[in-house]
């Protein structure tokens, strides 16, 4: 059975070029239209698939031409599909994605067969989620769902993982299934009310999830890199500085390469740092899943930064 099982959203992604974000009842000229896949769920299966790793994605698509190629992009990506379901008369998720010339981004998204991974659909697939090492999960599918996901996967002996993106409120129940909490300064204070600013609130924020009954945190720090705690010892391990022309999916990015790396038993902070390499690399390049980039890509990157 697959060692990585990654539940979550795919989506079609609209993406258009602006030099900065409308104001209310502002109407600015794009440029740049463009459809790419894109999803939570499906940007960290990918760039775990083509970083290297063993896994299995499970989600729900429309029964629609996007979504009937996604899951054909899947299998050649080489992660077991089995629990990629066709909704019938439903059309995939979508996301409407502004980028401004700084590379930030902004995006409202609408769940669509996204919103049909419910508890009953999953349950066919709980022997993937029993079977592997890991889970990893993110917050744009129902929360009923991640919730039967966690529980089955801690009954089993399965790490939980849990990317609290994009942020909202969290259950007391639900955190103390999970093993390891993947949040950026924003989710990490909506999640603790601390707001984080610098590795002495980053490590409050820490506290105070561990205190939820989660083991690893891990504090993503954008280009100041990653704040982790666990086991009582913390610390920052730096990231990399570039310039950056579209920042979708390099968080996704960084948690499908983290997975990756301790998944081949790399210690972590090498697996942190192949994690940096990766994400820094999705953020020179536009798009969601068209920015992953592969392993090769990574090494190099990694080799050129010693």
């Amino acid at each position: 059975m697959n060692k990585l099982v990654v539940l979550g959203s795919v989506n079609a992604d609209h993406v258009l070029q602006v030099a900065s974000f409308p104001r209310p009842g502002e109407t600015l000229h794009g440029h740049s239209y463009c459809v790419i896949p894109g999803g939570k769920g499906a940007n960290q299966a990918v760039a775990a698939a083509r970083l290297g790793a063993d896994i299995a994605f499970i989600a729900c698509v429309g029964d629609d031409s996007f979504g009937h190629e996604m899951r054909e992009t899947f299998a050649k990506e080489g992660m077991n599909t089995d629990g990629v379901m066709i909704e019938k008369g439903m059309p995939t998720g979508i996301a409407m994605i502004q980028v401004a010339a700084t590379g930030e981004n902004s995006i409202a998204i609408s769940a669509e067969a996204n919103g049909s991974l419910s508890p009953a659909r999953i349950e066919p697939h709980y022997n993937l989620i029993k079977q592997a090492d890991t889970l990893l999960m993110q917050l744009e599918t129902p929360m009923a769902t991640i919730e039967a996901a966690a529980k089955v996967a801690k009954q089993a002996g399965t790490r939980v993982v849990l990317n609290p993106a994009p942020a909202q409120p969290l259950s007391d129940d639900l955190l103390q299934h999970i093993d390891m909490i993947t949040p950026n300064e924003t989710e990490a204070e909506l999640l603790t009310g601390i707001k984080v600013t610098d590795t002495t609130s980053a490590q409050h924020a820490a506290d105070a999830l561990h205190d939820k009954g989660i083991k690893q945190v891990m504090i993503t720090l954008g280009s100041q890199g990653v704040w982790i705690s666990a086991n009582g010892e913390s610390r920052q391990v730096p990231g990399y500085r570039v310039d950056a022309k579209d920042t979708t999916a390099a968080g996704d990015t960084f948690n499908g390469a983290l997975l990756t790396g301790l998944q081949e038993n790399k210690a972590m902070d090498d697996a942190i740092r192949f994690a940096h390499a990766a994400a820094a690399i999705s953020v020179t390049r536009m798009g969601a899943q068209t920015s992953i980039p592969h392993r090769r890509e990574v090494e190099r990157s990694l080799i050129e930064h010693q």
